[in-house]
């Protein structure tokens, strides 16, 4: 992929960030960690999912080591949803995550070798083959969460 191609990956990638950002900012905990009756998960736990999740269709199926860590991953991964209220310190923690992880992803793109990305086939139904792939699919699962929190805002 052309430099000029993934630059505009990884700018779209931020900005459903920063929405996401914008979206959860002025929120109470209380509001973000509320899980609507007759829906299984919250605000924050759709902002830590969206990191969660591009690591692992990135730097998990590329080999490499997860910024997060595995405690992180497996509170936010696919599959589950929020046990208790996350604390101020976590909510804290992935507002910063949002945009570092961006930061942070576009470095390693150029600075990681992806040579043995291992293919994947989503639960979506879509499968990809390289990293770049995985970023391309990546920013529409984002903007999904992004959509259903824009809706969960409504409901706490």
């Amino acid at each position: 992929m052309d430099t000029v191609a993934t630059d505009r990956l990884f700018d779209l990638h931020r900005q459903a960030r920063k929405n996401i950002l914008g979206l959860i900012t002025p929120m109470s905990l209380e509001q973000l960690n509320r899980v609507p009756e007759g829906l299984n998960n919250n605000l924050i736990w759709n902002a830590g999912h969206v990191i969660a999740t591009a690591e692992l269709l990135t730097y998990g199926l590329g080999g490499h080591r997860t910024p997060s860590g595995k405690a992180f991953i497996d509170h936010y991964r696919k599959g589950s949803r929020p046990e208790a209220p996350v604390s101020l310190a976590e909510v804290d923690l992935i507002k910063a995550e949002l945009l570092a992880g961006n930061q942070r992803m576009r470095e390693d793109y150029a600075g990681l070798d992806w040579s043995t990305y291992t293919p994947y086939t989503t639960s979506f139904g879509v499968g990809f083959e390289n990293v770049e792939e995985a970023l391309t699919f990546n920013n529409m699962h984002e903007t999904l969460h992004l959509g259903a929190m824009l809706v969960l805002r409504r409901l706490v």
